[in-house]
């Protein structure tokens, strides 16, 4: 296809080196993979070099309109505020009303300026934070205390930077809580930071201590906010001292035995812990996603760890990680070079049992997991869908090779389910013919088989292990950061969020967007609507960005009448209210407005049509929506609140959850959002 000058310049190059993100989310977040290469080296085109395509024959890129300038009414609410006030806005058209027969209702806020350190929500609605960094989750926990953390206490406490979320049943007016910390902002937990490299073993130990998952039990008040009960069920998961079991055809494997570990079967910790799923017997699935910036890199190591994770940059330096190799030896690879392939799996853990050992899952394959979402095959088998949340990086899934029975309550026997089966990634193709109402085609490509390897050169061992270098080899499509990825419990089409790729600066024919900032989502459907299928059709779903941009794309519905949406990370469903819920990680970036949280339906006329439900403050990410229609309310983690650059303890650019500067540092939390007006 020729370029013409209009798509030329569509999206100028900007200069940034760290794609979309403040330097601050950039070095804590993912350990400054923004500056790194991890694009794959497979030969098949590019996901963005097949969308280019599929837009050029449907013509969808032209003529879309612009967003008129119009300001609408917004409520920004406070915590426990006795009356919702108005914020009025001018940063776009809300739109009309959305309504659903049974779901959710509210009027689409307006976008909120990045500046603005407040949780945004509907008109009619109000919110409270369930649980903030620091809570007490076990018994006997201390309560916070900013000038006096340990590890100690924070093994007890509420981890940091809250993303998946999990709301469980448990009876009546109670329910469960699963929430997953990823990674630490010490600029904005250690009073007097200076340096990552000097923080000391005590106050490295904290910060390890902080990532894992909480576990706490929910108890509804009568105002139909929920509130933590003390329970048995508080449980901490953390990096710093929980055993896990390591299980499916690595466990055992001499690239994952330690000298504390001989066995090669027991691992302490997890870490960078992103999104997640439940599994069909009620147990939730983590996974763990930015682990090698933890780890200080070795010359002499494993290439495939280095290559991949750039664990020793090219002048042979190795990288430092965040220095908790002064805390303990088995982050140095020099010191213990297995210790780094016993990170990057799926985690599973039962919240009912808090006497459980928890497990991570080598048969699904090692890589930076964004996260794991189930669905039933024809057969029953359990089908896991999973994303590596990197530039250039693949989609995968998960089949198992044995099936669920009709009894889902023996979660211990079950999850044995993920032991075995075959591991697919996803190769695209455009569609040549334009009768056909879908963008492409494409294959689940498989690397293990049967029990065996399925690509040439590599064991089975070594497949599961470096799952990266063997998804090139087999020439699966590199993709913009396929992050969350989940079936629709009505249909099983698959949804997936393309973050973004800044890093496509130069264009080309294929390639019009230079720099993919905004980042888009896909619908894929398996043939013969079976999710353990070898082929699918796929569709775009949304080209994310200013609506005003004519390279956006809202499957059709007019670009003038829909909220802008940049970075889509997680999304999520709700029986009650047929459609997706997108929430997105780097919109202050993009498009200068806080993250948010989107609603969009996913068929009839209203397909396409994005309503922006809430907006969360300065700094922040929306994370791990979880929707109860039913119960009238909307859960989401409010991640690394006040993350930008130059901002510390004392020094703070956001006071979330608080209204009172004096509190010194934001806390990330998990909110419940519900409506008070019918």
């Amino acid at each position: 296809m020729t370029l013409t000058p209009s798509r030329r310049q569509l999206l100028p190059m900007t200069g940034h080196t760290r794609g979309t993100r403040s330097a601050a989310t950039c070095h804590f977040k993912c350990g400054d993979a923004c500056l790194k290469d991890e694009t794959s080296a497979s030969t098949s085109p590019s996901f963005t070099a097949v969308v280019e395509a599929s837009l050029s024959r449907r013509n969808l890129l032209l003529g879309l309109g612009a967003v008129a300038a119009a300001g609408s009414s917004v409520v920004t609410v406070r915590p426990a505020a006795a009356a919702p006030t108005s914020n009025a806005s001018a940063a776009g058209k809300a739109g009309a009303a959305v309504a659903g027969p049974k779901g959710l209702q509210f009027q689409p806020i307006a976008p909120v300026a990045s500046t603005v350190d407040a949780l945004t929500v509907p008109d009619g609605y109000s919110w409270k934070p369930l649980i903030s960094w620091g809570d007490p989750v076990v018994p006997g926990a201390p309560v916070f205390d900013l000038d006096r953390q340990s590890p100690e206490a924070q093994e007890k406490q509420f981890g940091y930077n809250c993303d998946f979320l999990a709301i469980l049943p448990l009876g009546r007016d109670k329910a469960v809580l699963v929430s997953n910390h990823e990674y630490t902002n010490e600029n904005l937990m250690v009073p007097g930071f200076t340096t990552e490299d000097a923080l000391t073993p005590e106050q490295l130990r904290t910060s390890i201590a902080a990532h894992g998952l909480s576990v706490v039990e929910l108890q509804r008040g009568k105002d139909g906010f929920w509130q933590v009960k003390p329970s048995r069920l508080g449980r901490r998961i953390t990096g710093l001292s929980t055993e896990f079991e390591l299980r499916g055809p690595v466990a055992g494997n001499a690239l994952v035995k330690t000298a504390k570990d001989p066995s090669g079967t027991k691992v302490i910790g997890t870490l960078n812990n992103c999104a997640g799923g439940i599994t069909p017997w009620g147990t939730v699935l983590s996974g763990e996603e930015n682990f090698d910036q933890y780890f200080k890199g070795d010359p002499a190591g494993d290439p495939r760890n280095q290559k991949t994770y750039s664990l020793v940059s090219s002048d042979g330096k190795p990288s430092q990680g965040r220095y908790w190799w002064k805390a303990d030896d088995r982050f140095d690879t020099a010191k213990t070079p297995n210790e780094i392939n016993r990170f990057g799996w799926i985690v599973e853990l039962d919240p009912y049992d808090p006497t459980s050992t928890p497990v991570k899952h080598t048969a699904l394959g090692r890589f930076k997991h964004e996260g794991a979402n189930v669905y039933l095959s024809k057969k029953r088998q359990v089908v896991a869908y999973m994303g590596d949340d990197s530039r250039g990086q693949h989609l995968y899934k998960f089949v198992s090779r044995d099936s669920i029975g009709r009894d889902t309550t023996n979660r211990k026997a079950l999850s044995r389910l993920l032991d075995a089966g075959d591991l697919y990634v996803a190769k695209f193709e455009a569609d040549g013919d334009p009768a056909n109402d879908r963008d492409g085609t494409g294959t689940w490509i498989p690397l293990t088989q049967g029990g065996k390897s399925a690509v040439p050169g590599m064991t089975h061992e070594e497949v599961l292990l470096f799952t990266r270098d063997a998804a090139a080899a087999v020439g699966a499509t590199p993709m913009d950061r396929p992050e969350d990825v989940e079936p629709d419990p009505r249909t099983g089409y698959v949804y997936i969020a393309c973050t973004n790729n800044s890093n496509r600066t130069t264009p080309e024919p294929a390639n019009p967007r230079p720099a993919n900032k905004d980042g888009h989502v896909i619908e894929l459907r398996e043939t013969g609507r079976d999710a353990a299928s070898t082929t699918f059709e796929w569709s775009l779903l949304l080209v994310c960005g200013d609506p005003a941009n004519p390279s956006t794309y809202f499957s059709g519905f007019p670009a003038d009448k829909v909220s802008p949406i940049s970075c889509p990370d997680n999304v999520a469903f709700d029986l009650l209210q047929p459609g997706l819920w997108i929430s997105t990680d780097g919109a202050p970036s993009t498009l200068k407005l806080n993250d948010a949280l989107h609603y969009v339906p996913l068929t009839g006329k209203e397909r396409g049509r994005v309503s922006q439900f809430l907006a969360v403050p300065t700094g922040a990410e929306t994370c791990g929506p979880w929707i109860s229609a039913a119960d009238g309310s909307v859960f989401v983690n409010v991640q690394h609140p006040g993350e930008t650059d130059g901002a510390l303890v004392d020094k703070p650019t956001s006071t979330f959850p608080y209204t009172d500067a004096s509190k010194r540092t934001p806390r990330p939390s998990t909110v419940q959002v519900r409506r008070i007006r019918k």
